[in-house]
């Protein structure tokens, strides 16, 4: 298992040295176990023998490398059956690019204008949607990311007192960490948390809700009804909500 096998160096020059019409044998009466490497050894010294008119025997060999063996050339490898890789000139890969930019852009401002078409009817008042789940997107939205926002914003203003205290110890101003940690979190900080924290906790619940409406044709099945799923919101089926914003 562990030992290295021959180089196909060595065995090509000793093909070299033999002349045709000569026969390949195995002796392997010692050889306790083995792995897939022996099996490729094989294959490589098989397709040798074809191409120089050696035969080769493997009856030599143990019952399941003779197994591998049969199986691996049952069929016969087809002329295209494996890639080629070709690589493409820098002039098309360009234009590959440039296209595929076009297109996500394209995509991108589609979705910005439907958007805010969709906005434009909310104000009008005359978007398509029911009420009770707005308020329920808002409950979603706001009481129930309290908890994560008040935690999160909490760790934050201890970390920012145990640095303003180490930094304010050398002035004798540690008796103004409250105000810094005050107004540092009600101006500043406690804003810019809050937003990052709500971008992530209710942004990922939306994309990957979305995405479930999508793989279910959820979405697909509101344009064939006639709504807009830009502007209409409404759930589906009990338990599982469908949602588009």
């Amino acid at each position: 298992m562990h030992a290295a096998l021959p180089s196909m160096a060595e065995v090509q020059a000793q093909y070299e040295a033999l002349p045709g019409g000569q026969r390949l044998s195995f002796e392997t009466s010692d050889l306790a176990g083995w792995d897939s490497t022996l099996l490729t050894f094989l294959l490589k010294h098989q397709e040798t023998c074809v191409q120089r008119q050696v035969e080769f025997d493997p009856t030599g060999l143990p019952p399941g490398v003779q197994r591998l063996l049969a199986l691996a050339t049952a069929v016969p490898e087809r002329q295209d059956a494996r890639r080629e890789v070709v690589r493409e000139s820098l002039l098309v890969r360009l234009g590959q690019g440039v296209l595929t930019a076009v297109e996500s852009s394209h995509g991108l401002l589609t979705f910005l204008g439907q958007v805010a078409l969709a906005f434009v009817q909310f104000i009008r008042g005359r978007a398509r949607f029911r009420g009770v789940d707005l308020a329920l997107l808002m409950q979603e939205c706001g009481a129930q990311a309290l908890p994560i926002v008040s935690l999160i914003s909490f760790l934050v203003g201890l970390i920012l007192a145990f640095v303003g205290a180490i930094q304010l110890r050398p002035f004798g101003a540690q008796i103004y960490v409250a105000n810094l940690v005050g107004l540092g979190m009600a101006r500043e900080m406690g804003a810019l948390m809050t937003g990052i924290i709500m971008a992530g906790r209710t942004g990922a619940a939306f994309a990957a809700q979305l995405g479930t409406m999508t793989v279910n044709q959820e979405i697909d099945a509101l344009t064939t009804l006639g709504l807009r799923p830009m502007e209409f919101s409404r759930p589906i089926g009990g338990a599982t909500g469908c949602r588009a914003v």
